[in-house]
């Protein structure tokens, strides 16, 4: 016999129930502050403003929008995962148009990663908020 979900008996979902999806992407781990869910708040700002701030000091290329390849706009739909880290990182021209040296790669690779974990995160910011998860 399957058994239900179980659901806690106070879910926050007083205002805008996306607002921690939205808030968590923009900013990592602000999504789980506004769950006040703290520790993991800390955990994730840091490890992925850490992997992103590696990943621009490798010199990673930063991928812009409208570029035609496939995989480029993959690595764009990873790199505008980290939010404002992303918007940033365009604004002050960090990061390299072309890969030039072998640890660019990893950097790139770095950067797309953060991104996608930051996409993660927000996801699972929302589940507490709307009280799927505890």
């Amino acid at each position: 016999m399957a058994s239900k979900a179980q659901t806690p008996a106070h879910p926050q979902t007083q205002g805008f129930v996306y607002s921690a999806l939205i808030l968590g992407w923009l900013v990592p781990g602000a999504g789980h502050l506004l769950t006040r869910h703290w520790i993991r708040a800390l955990l994730l700002f840091v490890a992925i403003t850490a992997m992103f701030a590696l990943g621009l000091a490798m010199q990673a290329k930063v991928y812009v929008p409208n570029t035609g390849d496939p995989l480029d706009m993959l690595g764009f739909a990873g790199d505008i995962g980290a939010g404002v880290l992303y918007f940033i990182a365009r604004i002050f021209s960090l990061g390299q148009s072309t890969v030039q040296l072998v640890t660019a790669d990893y950097g790139t690779k770095f950067v797309v990663v953060a991104g996608l974990l930051n996409f993660v995160a927000a996801v699972d910011a929302h589940n507490l908020r709307i009280g799927r998860k505890v």
